[in-house]
């Protein structure tokens, strides 16, 4: 049962992933723009999202992974950057939740040394 548990949190992380990276898009597409510029921060700005985690964050593929409280401080900003979008888009009920939702996967993935 702890195994299933496990594999649900590690699925958890990666669908945290992916809404940080929607949660950029989203935010940028509520911009007070041109379209022009709006769809153009949004893909910019997803764009440096995922080349900040495939360098520093990706599981087994970073190119410099970090370890200790320098991951901490990478995963902070990065999930709380996908939270602060929700909340400047204004769905602040939303990056309440997925704060939330951060904070008990990186306590679950420390006590479970994932």
């Amino acid at each position: 049962m702890l195994d299933l548990a496990k594999g649900a949190n590690l699925l958890l992380m990666f669908l945290l992933e992916l809404g940080v990276l929607f949660s950029v898009g989203y935010w940028c597409l509520t911009l007070d723009a041109s379209l022009l510029v709006r769809v153009g921060a949004s893909v910019v700005g997803v764009a440096l999202f995922v080349a900040v985690w495939a360098v520093f964050g990706a599981a087994k593929d970073a190119r410099i992974p970090l370890r200790g409280p320098s991951r901490a401080a990478l995963e902070v900003l990065w999930f709380g950057g996908g939270a602060a979008a929700l909340a400047m888009a204004g769905a602040v009920g939303a990056a309440l939740a997925f704060a939330a939702l951060f904070a008990l996967n990186a306590a679950l993935r420390l006590a479970w040394r994932q």
